[in-house]
């Protein structure tokens, strides 16, 4: 079975091993460079079950948002992103995430036509937020 292909310009992103507060943390980021679908008025929430909780939102990075945010705070703890796309699409996804946060790429899965990428975004250090 074949899954269809994102829009050259989107990038869909997983966030795990993380609480709600830090999720959102990294969405506003996100947020701040790209039009989402994740609202700003509808932030992650625990579910309150003991399985592991993901969140996901898509981002389009050839929109940049009329109202951007805030520069958001770092997370409290790492948080494990998940993203894939197109290469430039994620490419520029990394990018926003690094002018804000230490990044280290834990694995990837590349083809011709699209990447996975997992990270491991924090907070960097010395940075009053």
């Amino acid at each position: 079975m074949t899954l269809p292909s994102l829009p050259v310009s989107q990038v869909e992103v997983v966030l795990c091993d993380c609480s709600a507060q830090d999720a959102e943390r990294v969405f506003a980021c996100l947020r701040a460079h790209f039009e989402s679908d994740r609202r700003p008025d509808d932030p992650p929430h625990e579910t309150g079950t003991d399985r592991p909780t993901m969140w996901t939102g898509m981002y389009d990075t050839s929109a940049v948002p009329a109202d951007a945010e805030d520069r958001p705070e770092a997370p409290s703890e790492s948080v494990t992103v998940e993203v894939q796309g197109s290469p430039p699409a994620v490419r520029l996804l990394r990018a926003a995430l690094e002018e804000e946060y230490t990044v280290h790429q834990v694995g990837v899965d590349a083809g011709d036509q699209e990447v996975q990428l997992q990270l491991r975004v924090e907070g960097r250090q010395g940075r009053g937020r």
